[in-house]
């Protein structure tokens, strides 16, 4: 990160993540190895539970295809394991999440200041950032389903209307103009919630605060913030559709396909996260709300015990600005 504060307003899109790759190869022992820590586990949870939903999936079909009791009762047993397994998967996504979130964060920001990191510092901190996380993360996955409820209920509508129409071309256009709303928003939905994410660790907002700063850090920025994230969301989309098209039978060709996917999803997240930080600093600039170098590193090192957590300079706070007398380079 060489760019001076004022000097990140008029990064785009392609120079946020040249940032990001430049910050991640300036700095690639620590994000080895908290790649190694909780990305590789995060990755090998998403592609993991790819082949076993698949066969599961596969035993409940065959079971409601028999209509013999025994095998209803199969089917009922089936779908214990089932929803159990998704529970277990989306308690562990959820927890690596959180921890590969707050140590990149802290990592980025800590680098940021120009503070002495190590790996050691940032498994210290951790525990301290992702009680924060927990609420921020809670509060948005809440949000996605209520968005996904709606969205339902709207599809499922516009379907019925859409088979009933006398006009079925029009209604494909609709249906058609719909889904790219839906994914519009949910695009829009992630960004805000990365921002928030960032805004939690590195700021005194969390939760419904921490959403609301990001929302107005996001403004100005809205193009950008959903190019970043629809290219990552295509290239994670490409990655599993590659994996499980070469995982329904399992050859030697399907280990190294694998290992493939594991390794591009491993790097592809950890470029996410570190991009979530990055937009943050752009969008900050975009603002013109100055970051105080000590103030932020005195608020980190609250992190460590070093001292109390947020006690710092409004300097760092979404909203705050006036006119200082030094720009932080990043």
């Amino acid at each position: 990160m060489d760019k001076s504060q004022s000097e990140m307003q008029s990064v785009g899109f392609f120079g946020l993540y040249k940032e990001s790759v430049k910050t991640i190869f300036s700095w690639k022992k620590i994000f080895t190895q908290i790649t190694l820590t909780f990305i590789l586990p995060l990755s090998f949870i998403c592609l993991a539970h790819i082949i076993v939903d698949d066969i599961l999936n596969s035993r409940i079909e065959h079971f409601e295809d028999n209509k013999n009791r025994y095998y209803h009762r199969r089917e009922s047993s089936e779908w214990i394991r089932y929803w159990t397994i998704t529970f277990v998967y989306l308690t562990f996504l959820f927890l690596f999440s959180l921890l590969s979130t707050a140590a990149i964060v802290y990592t980025i920001a800590s680098v940021y200041t120009g503070g002495d990191v190590t790996f050691k510092k940032v498994l210290k901190a951790v525990p301290t950032v992702w009680k924060r996380l927990a609420i921020t993360f809670l509060l948005i996955y809440f949000g996605f389903f209520i968005y996904n409820v709606v969205s339902g209920v709207v599809a499922a509508i516009a379907i019925v209307w859409a088979v009933t129409t006398p006009n079925p071309t029009f209604g494909d256009i609709v249906l058609w103009i719909l889904f790219i709303l839906f994914c519009i928003g949910f695009i829009y939905i992630t960004a805000l919630w990365q921002l928030a994410s960032v805004v939690t660790v590195l700021e005194s907002s969390y939760g419904l605060k921490a959403m609301r700063k990001g929302h107005d850090l996001i403004k100005g920025k809205r193009w950008l913030s959903w190019f970043v994230f629809f290219v990552l969301y295509c290239a994670f989309a490409g990655i599993l559709i590659l994996f499980y098209a070469f995982t329904s039978k399992f050859t030697f060709l399907t280990i190294i396909v694998g290992l493939v996917c594991l390794f591009l999803l491993m790097n592809l997240l950890l470029l996410g996260f570190v991009a979530q930080t990055m937009l943050y600093l752009v969008c900050k600039s975009h603002h013109g709300e100055p970051i105080d170098k000590v103030g932020l590193s005195t608020q980190l090192g609250g992190y460590l015990g070093q001292e109390p957590v947020f006690k710092v300079s409004k300097d760092v706070e979404i909203g705050y600005t006036q006119s200082h007398p030094h720009v932080v380079g990043v």
